[in-house]
């Protein structure tokens, strides 16, 4: 990443951000549900000094209301 010079930034605006008052939340409330689920499987038996590999599968549902 290069620095930045007074050129490049002789360019840019400012703003300011509203009050904090205005950036509050009118109250009002949401809900999400949500749901995830990890599976994975690996087995190694009756064998000596072998390799288990497991492959996972992960999924996530959200429900919002």
């Amino acid at each position: 990443m290069k620095e930045l010079s007074i050129q490049d930034l002789d360019g840019q605006q400012v703003e300011l951000l509203p009050p904090r008052e205005t950036l509050y939340i009118d109250g009002s409330l949401d809900l999400a549900g949500v749901m995830a689920h990890n599976t994975s499987l690996a087995v190694n038996a009756g064998s000596l000094f072998s390799n288990a590999y497991s492959a996972a599968l992960q999924n996530v549902e959200i429900k919002q209301h």
